[in-house]
């Protein structure tokens, strides 16, 4: 709704009686007779005596115009400046009483996010859901310079949103997502908008979004949250683009740490955020696993667990209700007797899974005193109490929210990266753990960052250039620091897409072609240097020959590699 029709319909009332008042003052004076200098009697106009009313009606101060007034007339202007104050303090009340009613702060807020989002001029990707995934997910896109723009149903998500220190402005919008309207304010048929990610921990919301997304913009590209199988199948029947389900990706990480922990080390290095501290390989045991909780995350870990050929104790409070199996434990895994039943004297593993954090907490501290030896699991819900899991020293933390994050950046900033991984599944740890050992001696203690190069006329001229005139460029050139080609940049490349041909780990000596697409691994810092060479002629020379060349029209000639003319 329109903010200056709804203060209009408000204040009508107000501005009703102080038109009223003012229009019964001017007339007043227009129809009592006064008196000009000689005595004779004279009627005031409508223009004198609406100005006469004006400045005495707001100042109360003013002089008799344009002859001192009769008695009637000064009894006359007694009155008015009553009534007209009258007018004026019910119209100011109406008006700051307006101020602050609910209903027309939303609206002014919903109309200044509609201006911010049609003020846009940059790509931006439509996020609805502010939770701890959302949010997390925000702050990796604006690390990696994406605008955003938020709509979530919880005031206070948009609340600490517009707190949030983001470097960049992230509109926020207070308003239920399924609904249609609210995505086309939001952005969603803006013409710089790129993508819908649906995070709202509602299936049937992401599942509205996702429908309305590909009818009304079906060119976008969709990513949404399924924590059902039933979801997750209805959202594909229709395209959806990307589908994530936390449980399961954890799940599946979970079975590759079990029976390939180097995949499942360079799985987690390739995807961490930037600033995580470098993981060391993780060694999942096989024997007997406890698994606490049986609703979709525990089902989602058994299944994977049984296809390992691991046996699992579970532990369930509502066993019926979860369709648990016959020999599921009653319990929370909270109570010493329950974990004592569950055989934990003889597990290896045991996984908190239940749906409450301090639960979770609680297994763990219970199981390791009964059993210091475990491999703890943990599932964590809650963003706000990292400090409480990272204290408890868990081996593994499944926090939904930043496993669909991870995963959305991977989709959304590096699409030839899902291609390597899906390549690394293909392989055996043996290769795994040879591309760990070159990642760490390239970055040492840092966390390898992923970045893709396009060889093409816009994003490498330099490079395109030479390659469209016929010279031969070897992948080893870009390594070479562009201020010293002697030395090596901390980078190398994990796969070069070219055309229909995905190659991987591709040689120094592999010559380049115009239209590659590079997935580069390394320090990020390179990717700055590797850029300028492959824009810079000069560079990119110097790189390839050793020869130094000097750039600018007068220092080419100085150099006397300038002909004169």
């Amino acid at each position: 709704m329109n903010a200056i029709f709804l203060l209009l319909r408000r204040m009508r009332w107000p501005l009703a009686i102080l038109i009223g008042t003012y229009a019964i003052a001017i007339l007043g004076f227009v129809l009592i007779p006064g008196q000009d200098a000689e005595g004779r009697p004279w009627h005031m106009d409508f223009m004198h005596a609406f100005y006469f009313v004006s400045y005495m009606a707001s100042t109360i101060g003013f002089g008799e115009i344009p002859y001192p007034f009769t008695g009637a007339q000064r009894l006359w202007t007694s009155l008015t400046i009553y009534l007209t104050v009258i007018g004026w303090l019910y119209s100011i009340g109406a008006l700051l009483t307006l101020m602050q009613d609910a209903a027309l702060r939303r609206v002014l807020r919903r109309n200044a996010f509609e201006r911010q989002v049609r003020a846009l001029r940059e790509p931006f990707y439509l996020v609805c859901g502010y939770g701890d995934t959302g949010s997390f997910l925000v702050q990796e896109l604006a690390g990696h310079g994406l605008r955003a723009v938020v709509v979530d149903i919880d005031a206070e998500r948009i609340d600490a949103l517009s707190m949030a220190d983001l470097g960049l402005r992230v509109p926020g919008l207070c308003a239920d997502a399924a609904d249609p309207s609210t995505l086309q304010i939001a952005g969603l048929t803006h013409p710089h908008c790129t993508g819908v990610i649906a995070l709202t921990n509602q299936d049937a919301v992401n599942l509205k979004v996702a429908i309305t997304s590909k009818l009304l913009s079906p060119g976008l590209r969709v990513i949404c949250r399924a924590e059902s199988q039933t979801a997750a199948a209805n959202m594909a029947s229709f395209g959806t683009d990307d589908i994530i389900n936390p449980f399961e990706s954890f799940a599946d990480r979970l079975s590759m740490a079990l029976h390939s922990p180097g995949r499942y080390t360079l799985f987690e290095w390739l995807t961490s955020p930037l600033g995580t501290p470098l993981q060391e390989p993780l060694a999942a045991p096989r024997g007997l696993w406890i698994l606490c909780s049986y609703g979709r995350f525990g089902k989602a870990v058994q299944r994977f667990l049984n296809f390992e050929g691991i046996e699992s104790v579970i532990v369930d409070h509502a066993p019926a209700a979860m369709e648990a199996p016959p020999d599921t434990i009653t319990g929370r895994g909270t109570e010493t007797v329950t974990l004592r039943e569950a055989r934990i004297d003889e597990a290896v593993a045991i996984v908190a899974g239940t749906d409450d954090d301090t639960d979770n907490l609680s297994i763990v501290m219970t199981a390791r005193l009964m059993n210091p030896g475990l491999f703890i699991v943990a599932r964590q819900r809650q963003r706000q109490n990292d400090a409480l899991f990272q204290a408890a020293d868990v081996d593994l933390i499944m926090q939904a929210g930043s496993i669909i994050a991870r995963k959305v950046m991977a989709l959304l900033t590096n699409p030839l990266l899902s291609a390597f991984l899906r390549e690394v599944r293909h392989q055996d740890d043996d290769w795994a753990n040879v591309l760990i050992s070159r990642i760490a001696g390239v970055t040492g203690d840092a966390i390898p960052d992923t970045w893709v190069m396009t060889v093409d006329a816009r994003e490498t001229p330099a490079l395109w250039k030479a390659l469209q005139a016929g010279q031969a460029v070897p992948l080893g050139a870009l390594y070479a620091d562009p201020r010293d080609r002697r030395q090596l940049m901390p980078c190398f490349a994990l796969m070069i897409a070219r055309q229909d041909q995905e190659i991987f780990l591709p040689g120094e000596d592999h010559r380049l072609a115009a239209g590659d697409r590079l997935l580069f691994c390394g320090v990020l810092e390179s990717a700055d240097h590797l850029s300028w060479t492959a824009r810079n002629e000069n560079v990119l020379n110097y790189v390839l020959t050793g020869e130094e060349r000097p750039s600018g029209t007068l220092w080419r000639w100085l150099a006397g590699s300038v002909p004169d003319r």
